[in-house]
């Protein structure tokens, strides 16, 4: 037992003295003491709403909601300035680039050769009237029974490449692939029309032909007379529709025959 009690007091023994009980009471005091200037100090301090602007004192004062029901003065929501993005932006045909109303200008003035065009809507890079129409002149030589789709899409694509290198060779300003298939494309319209009366009669005859010749000179006149209103090409309608009636030609050889 003598053993344990040994053991007991080495292991807790240490070298704290008395001494150090004072220096320790010392301290705490001199700590009282700094902490009771510190607060001193702090009493002499001007409150936190001293530095705080009004506009933060006014809305404090002036909140009277509950817990998860805060309300709003008509003072605050009149610097609230939300502005709903949904509306301001454009609709979604015009994003794609459709506009039914220039589409609609366009085959009016293409079934009126006579009227005059309007060259700052027609220089436009619109191709829903062209898919449109090739679409219906394939259909319509379907319902002949032909199918035909790989040639109107084929000489399409040439003839548009093939009267854009020429454009842009006799005009000034130059003409983009897009604007000229647009016009090409609107003017393929006449050729729906031939296509049509081929399912009801043949074409194979004096009045096809007759009929076929009235419909290519349709569309090489509506085709040039956008050209040149579009480019400033005043003067030079017969030498675009020259090159238009050859291209055209080829898609009443395909309905006629």
């Amino acid at each position: 037992m003598s053993n344990f009690e040994q053991l007991h007091f080495d292991f807790y023994q240490s070298n704290y003295t008395i001494d150090d009980q004072e220096e320790g009471y010392n301290s705490y005091g001199s700590n009282e003491n700094l902490c009771g200037s510190r607060k001193s100090q702090t009493g002499e301090q001007p409150p936190a709403s001293a530095f705080a602007p009004p506009e933060m004192l006014l809305s404090s004062q002036s909140y009277t909601g509950q817990i998860l029901q805060p309300t709003c003065s008509p003072s605050t929501l009149s610097h609230l300035s939300y502005t709903d993005e949904f509306e301001e932006e454009p609709p979604l045909l015009e994003e794609l680039g459709i506009n039914f109303e220039h589409i609609w200008q366009k085959t009016l003035t293409v079934l009126n050769p006579m009227k005059p065009a309007d060259g700052s809507i027609m220089n436009e890079t619109d191709l829903t009237g062209p898919m449109v129409f090739c679409l219906a002149l394939g259909a319509t030589l379907l319902l002949a029974g032909k199918v035909h789709f790989g040639y109107v899409y084929g000489m399409s694509a040439i003839g548009c490449l093939a009267m854009h290198a020429l454009l842009n060779l006799m005009s000034i300003p130059g003409v983009s692939h897009g604007c000229v298939a647009s016009v090409l494309g609107y003017c393929l319209l006449p050729m729906v029309i031939l296509s049509s009366s081929a399912v009801v009669f043949s074409l194979q005859g004096t009045l096809g032909t007759l009929l076929a010749l009235l419909i290519i000179g349709w569309c090489s006149w509506s085709a040039s007379k956008i050209f040149t209103s579009a480019l400033a090409m005043e003067g030079q309608q017969l030498l675009i529709a020259y090159p238009c009636a050859l291209l055209y030609g080829l898609f009443a050889l395909l309905t006629v025959f």
